[in-house]
């Protein structure tokens, strides 16, 4: 009996001790919690708010303006200002739809395809109130060329004060055709696009002619002086502010968001249109190589670009007998509003009467759904409103000059 009594409390001792070393182990391994094992019961991450739906819906924003050529907006504001073909500026309230006419823009010589063209608002404009514009003048002999200047915007006043030349594009020729005229702002330097002037002499071209700027980007400070660091500055055969050569007429121009490449737009002859990275110091083939063919005849003006290895390849083109496009104004979307564009390009179309949207790929451009496809209007050029994520347009034909794709909430 007292052998009996001896071994349950044994048992008794033992079943203690392993109870107290479960419960220190225990303790252990909540102390060691989320090292060695993972954690179970943490709160989980909050979910994000899902993206809001939305559709883009067209309202006409200005009516009756003429001709916009170019538009820009104001950093941080909704105000739009918007270059008239005929000579006259105007700043328009894209909230309210009020707007003013700006005094003091420069005289220009309003023919063809000429007149008040392209404006560029100054990055800094906070601290300098700078403008850009660019617009064909004439010679006393009648005779026209694409100019650059710059002036100082007096938003009290409403108007441009103190306008300087920067830059003249030598030499003035009896044409009104093909001024190019896009310029744009990027880092210290201006760029801006001069056309061909419609020259048709295939076999000895002047955009092939590196002693004149027709049918060239060139790139200068934003004083208008040449950069020490121009791409030809070395070279006697070719003008020191000269960027790119070999363009026809190229009616856009922007840059891209995060890669900072700047991108053209350029008309080909028949058919044959570009779009084109550009990169300081190389020949972009027109009319060496081109996809273009001459008006009404259909034949070859050059080889093929891919078959030019001095030459640069577009990175998307409209082919011989696709009808052409040709792209004028051009801009990526880089607003909240439509958040599956966020980095898309849309380009500007004239004859073609709507804008085009494309995406960026490993592979060039993917053309998606175009836009103000049913409205007739030609597409001159397209900027974003980051205060409210739309897209504005300026339109040629019927009483509509600018317009906007706003992002309308899907109910």
């Amino acid at each position: 009996m007292k052998r009996r009594m001896i071994i349950l409390a044994s048992i008794a001792v033992l079943l203690l001790v392993g109870l107290t070393v479960y419960m220190m182990l225990g303790t252990i391994d909540d102390e060691n919690a989320g090292i060695d094992e993972p954690v179970t019961d943490i709160d989980p991450e909050p979910e994000e708010d899902p993206v809001e739906e939305v559709e883009p819906t067209m309202e006409v924003v200005a009516e009756d303006l003429g001709q916009i050529w170019g538009i820009d907006f104001l950093p941080g504001t909704s105000k739009l200002l918007a270059n008239e073909n005929s000579g006259s500026m105007f700043l328009i309230d894209t909230e309210t739809l009020e707007f003013d006419e700006i005094a003091g823009a420069p005289e220009v010589a309003a023919d063809g395809q000429g007149g008040l063209l392209d404006l560029k608002v100054s990055p800094d404009f906070d601290d300098d109130n700078l403008v850009y514009l660019t617009y064909s003048a004439a010679n006393e002999a009648g005779e026209t060329t694409t100019q650059l200047a710059r002036a100082s915007l007096d938003l009290k006043e409403q108007r441009l004060n103190d306008l300087e030349v920067l830059y003249v594009a030598e030499p003035f020729m009896d044409s009104t055709s093909h001024y190019g005229s896009r310029v744009v702002v990027r880092d210290d330097y201006l760029y801006m696009t001069i056309g061909d002037r419609g020259d048709k002499d295939f076999e000895d071209h002047v955009a092939q002619d590196t002693t004149n700027v027709l049918g060239t980007t060139i790139r200068l400070l934003q004083d208008g002086t040449i950069p020490e660091d121009n791409p030809f500055v070395d070279d006697a055969d070719v003008l020191d502010e000269i960027y790119t050569y070999g363009h026809r007429n190229s009616q856009g121009m922007t840059i891209h968001p995060e890669t900072g490449e700047i991108w053209q737009s350029e008309h080909g002859e028949q058919d044959g249109d570009e779009i084109n990275i550009i990169h300081g110091g190389n020949n972009y083939g027109w009319p060496i190589a081109t996809y273009g063919y001459t008006y009404g005849t259909g034949q070859d003006i050059g080889v093929l670009p891919e078959e030019h290895d001095d030459t640069i390849n577009p990175v998307h083109y409209w082919e011989f007998g696709s009808g052409g496009f040709p792209p004028a104004g051009m801009s990526f979307y880089d607003a909240d509003g439509f958040v599956d564009w966020k980095g898309d390009l849309f380009v500007g179309g004239l004859a073609s009467q709507y804008l085009a949207h494309f995406r960026v790929t490993d592979n060039g451009l993917e053309e998606l759904e175009p836009l103000l496809a049913d409205e007739g209007w030609r597409i001159r050029d397209v900027t974003t409103g980051h205060h409210d994520g739309a897209i504005y347009v300026a339109v040629e034909n019927g009483s509509t000059s600018i317009a906007r794709i706003a992002p309308e909430p899907v109910e």
